[in-house]
């Protein structure tokens, strides 16, 4: 009877001493929260981001009025082309320069510049809401990565292509859906494997390559001045990460263990740990947060936009976060669109914009650990509205204050783009994992509203979408006063792991 007893308690003793932990807490005790296999996984995820840019900004080329030339040899504003005879003038650089150029988009048809460029974001806003929804459902988001970068692509090349105006419109409406799964995928993808001391700079850090891209674009359009050869040219970059970059992405181990596929997760954390030169313990299995049992742990949780509308902890931040996303947009497309207007070097204002984004990158990635998410918030848009309103007040049209109004875009650009990077993070953490990608692409749905409207601010010229700008950005920092703070908070799995978690520390209102 001995002999029974001990073969029958035996596995139980084994099964007892299995510790069951969340993720966060096994990337810190277990595989490291930053080593170099988030590294690696980092920076081939996030080069997506480039991709991104390259689709979004290619606008501010494609679609620009070129310079024109009279007959006399006179060009810029001397020759009106809508008041001069159709043979008295031409475009400089021909006209397939750009869709402005061939389609003759000036006078009464100049509305259609704005109109396309916002139909493009609309396209993007579609498609948040649609990869939102499938990365977090039976897709995942490396599945979502893949098709919304094919979609790109394929629609990317579709433009060059395009017989008339009409045709033009429909494929940068179907571009912007692939495009605005394309950051907000791989934005999660890139961040779930961090460990919670180090998912702020990290996350921060996206942003660089979505700059990078910008940066690269005024090369790219010098190299290929026509606007066709233009949109080949920046589609082909997303093709190679296809067959490049994606095979050697790992899936998210978040979303394998909300779907219940904890043998997933546990494969992709050992790997983790071994890329890091560390160990998983055998008698260690992955658990929800504050559910840390065998039978919770195989179960498929799924949660949806409406579940962060019913509870009271997230309905708010989801409001905010939406609105704030919103007023963010339009300062930031808005800012980047106006530099047609501004009457300087367009290549070089471009890179300008680009480049004053980088240093904005690193400061708050910095400073958000320090002083927390909620008061860079505040900071980096009242920065932003208030270099804007300035821009505002300058209507002299000579050439030095022209230099003026163009430092005043740069300095709000830099400003808006550290709010816009720091939303990312600050919203991601302040949903559970189980509703993470739609809370975040509801967010980005309201960012892309906001860009829809850019266009149409930046048709008007002059100091009215300066004004705009810096009405946005200092709404949107009083608006930031009520969120929660989220620094050295964890990164919640479900809304029963955030309401224990939070049981004690209050809503910030």
């Amino acid at each position: 009877m001995a002999s029974d007893d001990s073969e029958i308690t035996a596995p139980a003793a084994a099964v007892s001493k299995l510790v069951s932990m969340n993720i966060d807490d096994m990337l810190e005790a277990h595989c490291g929260e930053f080593g170099p296999w988030q590294l690696k996984h980092f920076l081939l995820t996030c080069t997506a981001w480039a991709l991104e840019a390259f689709f979004t900004m290619v606008m501010i080329f494609a679609d620009h009025e070129p310079v024109v030339m009279c007959g006399s040899g006179s060009t810029g504003s001397s020759c009106d082309v809508c008041r001069s005879d159709p043979g008295s003038w031409e475009w400089v650089g021909g006209p397939h320069a750009s869709t402005v150029a061939e389609w003759g988009l000036v006078c009464g048809e100049k509305y259609k510049v704005g109109l396309v460029q916002s139909v493009f974001f609309f396209g993007c806003m579609v498609g948040a809401g649609i990869f939102g929804h499938l990365s977090d459902s039976f897709l995942g988001r490396k599945g979502s990565l893949t098709i919304a970068c094919t979609m790109s692509s394929v629609f990317g090349c579709f433009t060059a292509f395009s017989p008339n105006y009409w045709f033009y419109g429909a494929t940068r409406f179907f571009t912007g859906v692939s495009a605005g799964g394309i950051g907000l995928c791989a934005y999660v993808l890139a961040t779930e494997p961090v460990g919670p001391s180090k998912r702020g700079t990290a996350g921060m850090s996206t942003f660089y390559f979505f700059s990078g891209g910008i940066a690269l674009l005024p090369l790219i359009a010098y190299l290929f001045p026509t606007w066709r050869a233009l949109y080949i040219a920046s589609s082909i970059p997303s093709i190679l990460f296809l067959v490049a970059i994606i095979p050697f992405i790992s899936e998210s181990p978040r979303w394998y263990l909300v779907r219940g596929k904890v043998d997933k997760a546990m494969e992709v954390m050992r790997e983790i740990g071994k890329g890091n030169g560390r160990e998983v313990p055998e008698n260690v299995q992955l658990a929800l947060d504050f559910q840390y049992s065998e039978s919770s742990s195989n179960k498929v949780l799924v949660g949806s936009i409406v579940d962060v509308v019913r509870s009271p902890l997230t309905r708010f931040r989801l409001v905010l976060s939406v609105v704030i996303s919103f007023l963010c947009s339009i300062v930031y497309y808005g800012l980047s669109l106006n530099v047609v207007n501004l009457g300087t070097n367009l290549y070089l204002n471009v890179a300008l914009n680009a480049v004053a984004e980088l240093p904005a990158f690193f400061i708050t990635a910095v400073m958000i650990n320090i002083f927390g998410r909620k008061p860079m918030s505040i900071v980096t848009l009242w920065f932003s509205g208030v270099f804007c309103l300035v821009g505002a007040l300058i209507i002299q049209p000579v050439e030095a204050w022209k230099i003026v109004r163009m430092v005043c875009g740069i300095l709000g650009i830099f400003g808006m783009a550290g709010t816009y990077n720091l939303l990312f993070i600050y919203t991601l953490e302040l949903f559970p994992t189980v509703v993470r990608n739609a809370a975040l692409g509801c967010a980005t749905q309201a960012s892309q509203m906001g860009a829809i409207l850019a266009p149409l601010v930046v048709l008007s010229a002059g100091a009215f979408p300066f004004a705009v700008f810096g009405f946005c950005g200092i709404l949107g920092g009083i608006l930031a006063f009520y969120l929660p703070e989220t620094l050295n908070r964890p990164l919640y799995d479900t809304f029963t792991g955030m309401e224990v978690g939070e049981k004690d520390q209050p809503v910030q209102v």
